[in-house]
């Protein structure tokens, strides 16, 4: 299986590809759909690498296909730029998911 990234920059594109993954970059919320169905055509792909500014910015889109899709699994990455999650976002995940404050 392979892995595919979708960037929104090309820093992020060109590191990727450095290091041997392919990908692309967009922009705009119909170019990303479309990449995603040329992504779901090819069976050899099991990784999506998405940089997080889909995940804030076409929230919908990453949700249906995280919750209408088994395969490829799609996996949101910080750019150049790092992280726009706070410092403890994994900590609050766990507590909202499941009501436990740890």
């Amino acid at each position: 299986m392979k892995m595919f990234l979708i960037s929104d920059n090309v820093d992020t594109y060109t590191g990727m590809r450095l290091a041997g993954v392919e990908g692309v970059v967009v922009h705009k919320e119909e170019e990303l759909r479309a990449e995603l169905e040329k992504v779901f055509s090819d069976k050899d792909t099991g990784i999506v690498l998405l940089t997080e500014k889909f995940g804030r910015d076409f929230p919908g889109i990453v949700n249906e296909v995280r919750m209408g899709r088994r395969l490829p699994l799609l996996v949101e990455i910080p750019d150049r730029h790092g992280t726009g999650r706070a410092k403890n976002f994994i900590t609050d995940y766990v507590n909202q998911a499941i009501g436990l404050k740890l």
